[in-house]
């Protein structure tokens, strides 16, 4: 696994640190802290109290500010000299400034030297806080590889291989594709597959985020670490190991390490600029007291408040924490951000182009239409229909039989079943002869059709069967690829939010037209080669439009790469997985609506903590630069503390606001319509 305190080239400090280094770091720098809170003049003051004394309590703060200064302030010091020897002055640079110039003024006090107040309190605070907002940072981004972690966890250790001489024990390393595994009631699966026998419930909640269980049956896939329920299920074996979707989701994950946020490179432009803050009028400071004829210790004490002041605990936590927080909502909503600049892009996102076949819909041929020529009604001629397609595997004849069994019509095998080559089938039921036949058999006999129904069931690029008993037509099925039931719901947030919906397609104009007035889509492009679609993409970016692309197939990824943001539909190819800048686990388009309102709520989010965690200076500043000092309001460090204290409080309740907004505008699962289909060129 890859070191997560290693992969971030240009983010100085952060090199050679672990999360759990800094983890380590806080807790014992926080241990330290706290005496030194509790015996600090300035903490009783201002509370209120006197902390006990004994012999040496005077030296508490000294020592233990000291201690936490060396041992928890060295990564800053040390990412402070690398950005200044980079001349990337950021984030470490305005933490180093701050407390190596509280170190230093608090020891000249504490000698002797100067007559003023020690900023040992405020020194040790800023040290450990400052650990805590890099160690939620980097625990962040693990956070998502930590829970895939677990769930691989869940993987057996052995897995029950079937083979011609009975059931065998194997270790599931020893797998391999092709290989047939006996998945027990409560197992976990140890390897991706397809079901070739038995029907159960599958728990998939940690690698989905759905808590429902996953019904699967026959031709189902399976996910190796996902959780069996109450059925025996005979799985053949398509993935193991590197090859299974938990690694690739796990890659992924890792590839998100790599990348940086632009909210993260704002907070350090933020820090520039206070560093250059601290240093100018803090010198300022300095030298108009100095000027004014005020006391060389006053002067100083000024200066060394503006500079501490200068530099908010809860800068450093504006961001991490609304990382941390985005970070848990997008992977338990099955959310897998590869890049976060394309992340924060997506909240630009003008208009998503989508690809139809397998986005928008399921890939598969369901029922659209069934129309009575004669004196039955559909539901019988969807019953003879589906007796006779029963004993076919076309993907025509198993969408007429799903249809049957979907409306709970009861239907029997029929006799002498005989394929009609090229033209459809035949079969003896209820001692009559049944076809079921394409349009072109129709015409081989000269049997004419006079029905508006189906005209425009062609017209708009359907599958017409028709179904005949004792060559007497009584009834024709259209058929059509399925739309997914989410897809309405996903385009009517698209269009809330004043995104444009947009699809690419293959097929023909006719199907095209049909999927667009179904889905109400702002517009469409059909009859598009795979090598056109990236074009496609262009040209709507040509518009000055900020586009996002989503697809699942191979033609998919040159379109992905193009977009300003490629969402990759998880249960697609692993090429088109490879191009997106996001991932989402399930095959719902709902989630890339997910992604833009999530990517909005934690943009805003950001600039709102960081807003927050500077603001405050605005006030803090001037007052402790002494400006209100003749009217006899000044900024002690002690107040000063107080503040940055408050700003760091609201920045953490801020970013846990997030986890509400978002959550309900992206995780929403509306109930789905019923089902829809449209037409397929294929």
């Amino acid at each position: 696994m890859t070191n997560h305190g290693d992969h971030r080239d240009g983010e100085p400090g952060h090199q050679g640190h672990s999360a759990e280094a800094f983890r380590a770091k806080f807790w014992l720098s926080l241990v330290l802290t706290l005496p030194v809170v509790v015996w600090s003049g300035h903490v009783q003051d201002l509370l209120g109290y006197r902390a006990p004394t004994f012999p040496g309590s005077d030296w508490v703060g000294p020592l233990l500010a000291t201690a936490v200064f060396l041992y928890g302030g060295r990564v800053f010091l040390g990412g402070a000299w690398d950005e200044l020897g980079r001349r990337r002055p950021g984030m470490m640079t305005l933490i180093g400034l701050a407390i190596a110039v509280a170190f230093v003024f608090s020891w000249v006090v504490r000698v002797g030297l100067l007559d003023a107040q020690a900023l040992w309190w405020e020194l040790a605070s800023l040290v450990t806080i400052m650990l805590l907002g890099h160690w939620i940072e980097m625990r962040s981004i693990s956070q998502a590889q930590g829970a895939l972690q677990e769930l691989a966890k869940l993987l057996p250790d052995t897995a029950t291989r079937l083979t011609d001489g009975g059931e065998e024990e194997v270790p599931i390393a020893e797998l391999s594709a092709g290989d047939l595994v006996l998945v027990r009631p409560g197992a976990s699966m140890p390897a991706d597959g397809r079901v070739v026998d038995g029907r159960s419930t599958v728990n998939e909640a940690l690698v989905t985020g759905e808590s429902r269980p996953v019904k699967k049956g026959e031709g189902d896939e399976v996910v190796a670490g996902t959780i069996n329920g109450d059925g025996a299920l005979r799985v053949e074996v398509t993935g193991t190991g590197d090859d299974t979707k938990l690694a690739g989701i796990m890659r992924l994950v890792e590839d998100a390490q790599s990348s940086r946020s632009r909210a993260q490179h704002l907070a350090d432009r933020a820090a520039l600029w206070l560093t250059i803050i601290a240093l100018s009028v803090g010198g300022g400071t300095l030298v108009v007291w100095l000027v004014l004829g005020a006391a060389f210790d006053f002067s100083l004490e000024r200066m060394v408040t503006v500079m501490v002041i200068t530099c908010p605990h809860a800068l450093g936590l504006a961001v991490p924490l609304v990382v941390a927080v985005s970070t848990a909502i997008s992977a338990k909503s099955g959310l897998l951000i590869r890049d976060r600049s394309a992340f924060e892009r997506a909240r630009h996102v003008d208009a998503v182009l989508f690809d139809k076949t397998g986005t928008l819909t399921e890939g598969r041929f369901g029922v659209s239409d069934i129309i009575r020529l004669a004196d039955r009604d559909e539901n019988e001629v969807l019953r003879l229909a589906a007796s006779l397609e029963s004993q076919s595997e076309h993907p025509i004849a198993q969408g007429i039989v799903e249809e049957a069994r979907a409306r709970k019509i009861s239907f029997s095998p029929p006799k002498e079943f005989k394929s009609i080559p090229g033209k459809g089938a035949q079969a003896i039921m209820d001692g009559r002869t049944v076809r079921v036949v394409s349009g072109g058999y129709l015409n081989e006999k000269d049997l004419a059709i006079d029905s508006d129904k189906v005209r425009e069931a062609a017209q708009q690029g359907k599958t017409v069967v028709y179904v005949l008993v004792e060559d007497k037509v009584v009834g024709a099925i259209g058929l059509a690829d399925v739309i997914r039931a989410e897809s309405h719901d996903a385009l009517k947030h698209l269009k809330r939010m004043g995104i444009q919906a947009m699809m690419l397609t293959g097929d023909s104009e006719a199907v095209a037209r049909w999927v667009a007035a179904e889905l109400d889509l702002d517009e469409y492009f059909a009859e598009v080669l795979p090598e056109a679609k990236a074009d496609k993409v262009k040209e709507v970016q040509q518009r000055g439009l900020v586009v996002a692309m989503t697809g699942d197939g191979v033609n998919d990824a040159p379109a992905l790469t193009q977009a300003d943001v490629g969402i990759a539909i998880g249960a697609g190819t692993d090429v088109a997985i490879e191009s997106a800048d996001i991932v989402l686990v399930r095959s719902d388009p709902r989630d890339a609506t997910a992604i833009m309102k999530l990517a909005r709520a934690t943009y805003r989010k950001m600039v709102q903590n960081l807003l927050w965690a500077t603001g405050y200076n605005v006030i803090a500043i001037p007052l402790a630069a002494g400006v209100l000092y003749s009217v006899g309001v000044i900024l002690s460090p002690a107040a000063g503390a107080a503040l940055m204290a408050l700003s760091t409080v609201i920045v953490a309740i801020n970013a846990r606001f997030l986890r509400v907004g978002a959550g309900d505008e992206g995780g929403r699962r509306p109930e789905p319509r019923g089902k829809e289909a449209v037409p397929d060129a294929a």
